[in-house]
Parts: structure tokens; sequence; C-alpha cells
């Protein structure tokens, strides 16, 4: 028998946009399993083995051929029958239908660090809910080498395989899509002190690399842009209008930077900000001099009794 998890690449022409709020939803769910399952100071060996992998259904919108994935929600899985609760799942897609009714049950997630051959039988199970599930996996593990997320999206394709047809999982890309609400959010997230009591300087030196690993990878992908544009007025590859079109709406938002107002409003906040360092300096060295000048005459003091005494002798 073939194996349900080989992968591929998808034909479908699906667009798949895939909201934040889906990824700390599952990145919490494993968190509190994992909390509840080892302790805090524990590691994974023989004895004490992984944390079990988390489940839960994701939901949202399909517009023509684009599928947007807003929200999810926690599903009750049966590691021994490798099925989900379906009596909790109708009652949690109840639920939520009547706090989001335009939203659809569109798939389902899950943790680990590739497709298994048993998440299949969960993917089969769904297609009663819908005929093409979309499977959103996420991995728990740690890569401080990888630049991309660690989520990745899967449908399933009919493929015959040594003359058998079989469902198979294949890979799909997605892009990240976020409204203002979300983006506060994941601002908030971000600067939010460490667990382990770090410094206001560990702090800001962990934003700041947040920030330049951002703007190398902003300029990596600008330079690839650069170099496929010459590419294509040289004529070594064809023209692809939708991506200079693209191109094009992205030019046409430079000169807005560029403007005299945006000039005049950033030379007022630098004033502003340069105004606010000098006053904290001022103030930092007006203390400094008052803890001086105390000390001195305290020392004066003790100088002016003991010659008082000494006079008085």
């Amino acid at each position: 028998m073939a194996d349900s998890t080989q992968m591929a690449s998808s034909s479908s022409g699906l667009t798949f946009k895939l909201h934040p709020l889906v990824i700390v939803n599952i990145s919490d769910h494993h968190t509190r399993v994992k909390s509840q399952s080892q302790p805090p100071t524990a590691t994974a060996t023989a004895s004490n083995p992984q944390p079990p992998r988390v489940f839960g259904c994701v939901i949202g919108v399909q517009r023509g051929r684009t599928v947007e994935i807003f929200n999810s929600f926690e599903l009750l899985y049966d590691p021994e029958t490798h099925s989900l609760d379906r009596t909790f799942l109708e009652k949690k897609q109840e639920l939520y239908k009547k706090v989001f009714p335009n939203f659809y049950v569109l798939g389902w997630y899950s943790t680990g660090a590739d497709a298994e051959e048993s998440d299949m039988h969960i993917h089969k199970a769904l297609m009663d809910i819908n005929e093409s599930p979309v499977y959103v996996l996420l991995n728990p593990l740690i890569n401080h080498a990888q630049k991309d997320l660690p989520v990745s999206i899967f449908e399933s394709e009919m493929h015959v395989i040594d003359g058998i047809p079989q469902l198979i999982f294949v890979r799909s890309t997605y892009t990240i899509e976020t409204v203002e609400a979300e983006r506060i959010s994941v601002d908030h997230v971000a600067h939010l002190k460490p667990s382990d009591g770090g410094s206001a300087a560990t702090q800001l030196a962990a934003h700041l690399t947040g920030i330049h690993s951002a703007i190398k990878m902003l300029n990596s992908r600008i330079r690839v842009l650069h170099h496929y544009l010459n590419a294509m007025q040289k004529g070594e590859i064809p023209y692809e209008n939708s991506l200079l079109r693209q191109v094009t709406s992205l030019l046409r938002r430079l000169p807005a930077v560029e403007s005299e107002k945006f000039q005049d409003e950033f030379l007022m906040e630098y004033n502003d900000t340069v105004l606010i360092s000098y006053l904290a300096m001022f103030t930092d060295c007006s203390s400094t001099m008052n803890d001086l000048v105390e000390k001195i005459n305290i020392a004066y003091d003790k100088h002016s009794r003991r010659g008082g005494r000494t006079a008085f002798i």
C-alpha cells in the first residue's frame, strides 16, 4: 500500500490566506498540552516522551479560488482509534456558527514535524463536512536556521501510485493576511516582557535584532525582484504582466513617503525625540550634581562641628 503522507505540490490553483490568530491559537493549544503533560524543566527522554499532538478545526471563508482561514477551535481526539469526537465537533461548530455566521469549517489542524499516515484517517472523516478539507500543520520544534514560519498547509488529491488510486497530501503555498486588530495584538505580544525576567536592555536588543532581521530579509527580497526585472528587461525571461502590475502598484506608493508633508512630520518627530533625550540627559546631570552638592554640604557640616568643638576645648 502506498504511503498516504507522500508529498507533492498542489495543482488545485487555490490561493490560501492564513491569519496570525490561527497560528497563535495552535501554538497556545500546544503549549498548554505540553505544560500539562510535562514539568516545565523536563526534557523529552524515553521515560518522559514527547507531548501529545493537538488537534482542532480551522474556520473561515472561501471566495471563488481564494480560501481565507480566520480562526480555529480545539477538538477532542482519541489516539487509540485515530478518530475525533464528532459530538463535540458538531457542538463547537454550532456555537461558532452563532457567533460567526459567515464562517465555515475549512479543515483541521495539528502539530508535528510532518504529516503522518494516521492523519489521513482524520482528513477523510471531515470530508462529510467539507469535501476538500484543508490541513494546517504547525511544527513546534525550534529551528534557529529556519527563516520561514514553521507552518504548512496541505490539500488532498487523488493520485495513481503503483496502479492504485490513493488519496495523498499535497503541499500548498500560502500568504499571511492580517487585519488591524491582529497587527495590534501581534505587536503587543512581541513587546511583552520575557518570562525569565529579562532586563529592558535585553528586550531592546531582542527587538532591534528582530527589526534588523526583517530589514535584512526585505533587502534580500528586493534584490531578487531587482534581478528578476533586469532579466525580464534583457529578454532572458518572458514578461509577467501580473507581477509588473504589482511592482507598479508598489512603486506608486514611494512618492508619498518622499513628500514634503512627510519630511516635515518626520523632522518634527525627530526633533521631539532628540529634545526628550536632551531633557533626560539634563535631568540625570542635575540629579548627579544635587547628590554631589549634598555630599559636600554633609562633609562641610561635619568639618565645622569638629572644628567648633576643638576651639571650645
